[in-house]
């Protein structure tokens, strides 16, 4: 087991080996027949009415639905109110309706090739959705919250989303030690052992900011329990390193035996709820069929499949069992079996009448009183993100000081708190300081705010410091956001561990609990997320449209073309605005709500800030908007020192609000007819477009505007920019090279707006395999070259678009 504490160990002993420990009254007996009939009947129900369709029965392992209510019933009495499940599609429709107690015919309804889908989104197949439902525990007549998470077919992929949703339930009820809310896993025995993200979930059980307090793990091992060959038995599965890595005792049971899995599973929920500690049930079992229904596994395991094809189902032997011992008559389990086929019949008679599939009856993580009672949001308005001059004054003044007393600082930190106090006198911010005013500005309205990833307390470029650590005292530390107001929100800043997919998700189901949060994950640098490409792909693009689940998890993704090489250099915007879903062909009609109403028919909001001031307020509105939208941001790297890159309180005082589009307000602005060139461009490549154009004197003849907001494209301004500068070329510029960047995103939608009259010629790098050049020098003279191209009025003289 690898367990260091003696009285653990000692606890463990005391539960398995004391002489008849494992005794169960006539009542728990027949109460774990009933819940055998009904996991088994439920299977054999849905195979005589659909016999072709795919449902990922539990055939094999029906022993699984006694043994989750069996690890609830015991965590409920225990005390726990909320339990927050998560589990690959294999018994997942059983679970629904035998643990969550979804309606039935709820269940039976999606399997009508009839039913229409509701206009909410494209839908999910039925074994991949969530469900949650607040009921009475029955064994323990206390209430009880239980949420199954929705997942996709990537098997593991729900781990961290259902530890960082328990996570979260547990700060916004005060359960700092998991007395309350619990989370439970469910895995497949190859996807336990093989997949990286089960360890990488593992390893943040023992972190402060990521601890869940204990998880019961349970796993459905498909490694035929009942055979008899030495030469395919196993104790464990798995390698032995497997226990040491997961840092939690590992129970193997028997599947086909019923009251052995059940007393395990209570030994399970209460070691997770007497030590806190992670505890994983392995049920060693079988699988009847194969990866499917419609999958035949004898091609491949013929001699395995007639062991299995030989095998008397788990209920008939408990039901032979109890009968020998006079426990139940046989008269009583053939009532229980037609009392549940009755229920069944039933409710397939009342699917019949449900016409429509509202998807939103399958959500996992509602959030009462955010929308209106038919899930709308209650105004498509968004007020102004700015806030009062006193605000900005007082937050710049605790961030540039040490709230505490006798506490010694660094010297170096102490030069970066004396610049922060000396913009807060010039009524001025850089990056840190204006994220820092976002923040400190959402805590004050009772926002909690977390941002969690890698060295993010600090800062991988050294520039945020929201955790000072006392240069004398070992592991004191101060953050001094949480001294800003009296009753304030919390705010949580916590490095993670080397982790993306896991702490990706972990905040995005952090996210799930609350609308009145704000939950960052920065990535060290912006590409780094690709080891994270699941959350993105399955959950976070996607999430809304198949699950109708709002998620406002905002991604930090430090971007820039800077010469330091492929791999920190992009943050691969062209990904994000693939998967964006705005029609790029489609002329929007510019009502009067068209700012609000854009950003609540996109999937995601992606934005590339090239001010202070706008990341500031892209902040704030991600939290006043009436819905909840991921937020994909492009962050500054060589920006956050840029002399340049600073922003006034004028653009964050009360009345302001987040650009999308930062019109040209210098010369060429004053005399828009006589600019020959308007260039659009988003972030960083700003900053070096006008340095050269002032170089070249070019100030009244070329024009430079700035997308800081990518996608949904903001067509009414754009449109309005191109319309002031008639006789100007457009020119759209990048650092990025031509196949990666915008280009591919902003050009159709140009087009769209212009009615295909005017071109919107390319400047920028040439199409790359790679991201970056290696070559410090290389990635000067390209940048060189395509700025004199930028500026060059004569450089797309004669050629055709």
């Amino acid at each position: 087991m690898f367990i260091n504490d003696v009285e653990q160990c000692q606890w463990i002993r005391q539960k398995f080996e004391t002489p008849g420990v494992m005794q169960f009254s006539s009542e728990e007996k027949r109460t774990l027949l009933a819940r055998l009939v009904r996991s088994m009947r439920f299977e054999d129900f849905l195979a005589r009415k659909w016999s072709s369709e795919k449902r990922f029965g539990l055939e094999g392992c029906e022993v699984m639905i006694p043994a989750l209510k069996t690890i609830i019933d015991k965590s409920s009495e225990m005390g726990i109110e909320n339990v927050i499940l998560g589990m690959p599609h294999r018994g997942r429709l059983n679970v629904l309706a035998n643990v969550i107690r979804k309606d039935l015919e709820q269940i039976f309804c999606q399997f009508d090739p009839k039913l229409e889908a509701a206009d909410e989104g494209s839908g999910d197949v039925k074994y991949h959705l969530g469900m949650y439902h607040e009921r009475i525990n029955r064994v323990t007549n206390r209430n009880i919250t239980l949420s199954l998470v929705a997942n996709p077919s990537h098997l593991e992929a729900v781990d961290p989303v259902v530890q960082g949703k328990t996570k979260a339930e547990q700060f916004y009820r005060g359960d700092a030690q998991g007395k309350k809310v619990m989370s439970i896993l469910v895995h497949g025995d190859a996807a336990f052992a093989g997949q990286g993200v089960v360890y990488e979930t593992f390893h943040l059980s023992d972190l402060p900011s990521y601890t869940t307090n204990g998880t019961v793990h349970v796993v459905v091992n498909n490694q035929i329990g009942f055979t008899t060959d030495p030469r395919m038995a196993r104790s464990s599965p798995y390698p032995t390193d497997v226990a040491r890595v997961v840092n939690a005792p590992i129970f193997h049971v028997n599947a086909d035996d019923p009251e052995a899995v059940i007393y395990v599973c209570s030994v399970a929920a209460e070691w997770r709820n007497t030590f806190n500690k992670d505890v994983v049930v392995d049920l060693v079992c079988y699988r009847r069929r194969g990866h499917n229904e419609m999958d035949e596994p004898m091609f491949t395991q013929p001699l395995m499949y007639k062991q299995i094809h030989r095998q008397v189902p788990v209920l008939k032997k408990y039901a032979d069992k109890l009968i020998a011992e006079g426990a139940v008559t046989l008269q009583e389990f053939e009532e229980e079996i037609a009392k549940y086929d009755r229920i069944c019949e039933e409710a397939f008679g009342r699917s019949k009448d449900k016409k429509i599939l509202h998807i939103k009856h399958w959500l996992d993580s509602p959030w009462p009183g955010f929308f209106t009672v038919d899930g709308e949001p209650k105004s498509m308005t968004c007020p102004a993100t700015g806030i009062p001059e006193d605000m900005l004054t007082h937050i710049g003044e605790v961030a540039s000081s040490v709230p505490l007393e006798d506490f010694k600082i660094h010297t170096g930190l102490s030069r970066i708190l004396r610049g922060r106090a000396d913009m807060t006198r010039k009524r001025t911010v850089d990056w840190a300081l204006a994220e820092y005013m976002a923040f400190g500005s959402l805590l004050k309205e009772g926002i909690h705010v977390r941002l969690s990833g890698q060295d993010v307390e600090r800062g991988t470029f050294s520039h945020r410091h929201h955790v000072l650590h006392d240069q004398e005292v070992d592991r004191r530390t101060c953050v001094p956001m949480n001294h800003l107001w009296p009753d304030q929100a919390p705010y949580t800043v916590c490095n993670s561990s080397l982790s993306e997919y896991g702490v990706l998700g972990f905040e995005l189901g952090y996210a799930m609990a609350s609308p009145n949060a704000l939950v960052l994950w920065e990535a060290q640098f912006g590409d780094f997320h690709n080891t994270a490409q699941c959350i993105i792909d399955q959950f976070i693009s996607t999430g809304q449209a198949k699950w109708v689940r709002h998620n406002g998890v905002v991604l930090l993704l430090p971007h820039g073309m800077e010469g330091m090489g492929p791999e920190h250099s992009s943050a691969r915007p062209e990904r994000f605005l693939q998967m964006s879903n705005d029609d790029s062909d489609a002329y929007p009609a510019f009502t009067q709500d068209f700012e609000v109403r854009q950003l609540y028919d996109c999937n995601w909001i992606v934005v590339n800030c090239s001010t202070p001031a706008s990341y500031f307020h892209v902040l704030r509105r991600q939290i006043l908007l009436p819905f909840r939208k991921p937020l994909i941001i492009f962050t500054p790297k060589s920006l956050l020192r840029h002399p340049e890159a600073k922003s006034s309180f004028d653009q964050m005082v009360s009345g302001t609000s987040f650009q999308r589009v930062i019109p040209e307000d210098g010369a060429a602005a004053q005399a828009p007819g006589q600019v020959r060139r308007l260039i659009f461009c988003t972030g960083k490549v700003y900053y070096d477009l006008v340095k050269e154009r002032s170089s070249q004197g070019l100030d009244q003849h070329v024009a430079i505007t700035r997308l800081e907001q990518i996608s949904p494209f903001p067509f009414d301004l754009i449109k309005r920019e191109a319309e002031k500068y008639p006789g100007a070329e457009l020119v759209w510029c990048q650092e990025e090279h031509k196949n990666m960047g915008y280009y591919d995103y902003i050009s159709p939608r140009f087009m769209t707006i212009l009615g295909r009259a005017r071109p919107i010629w390319y400047v920028g790098r040439d199409p790359a395999a790679a991201p970056a050049t290696g070559n410090r020098n290389t990635h000067l003279v390209s940048l060189k070259k395509f700025l004199d191209t930028a500026f060059n009025l004569q450089a797309f003289e004669g050629k055709t678009f």
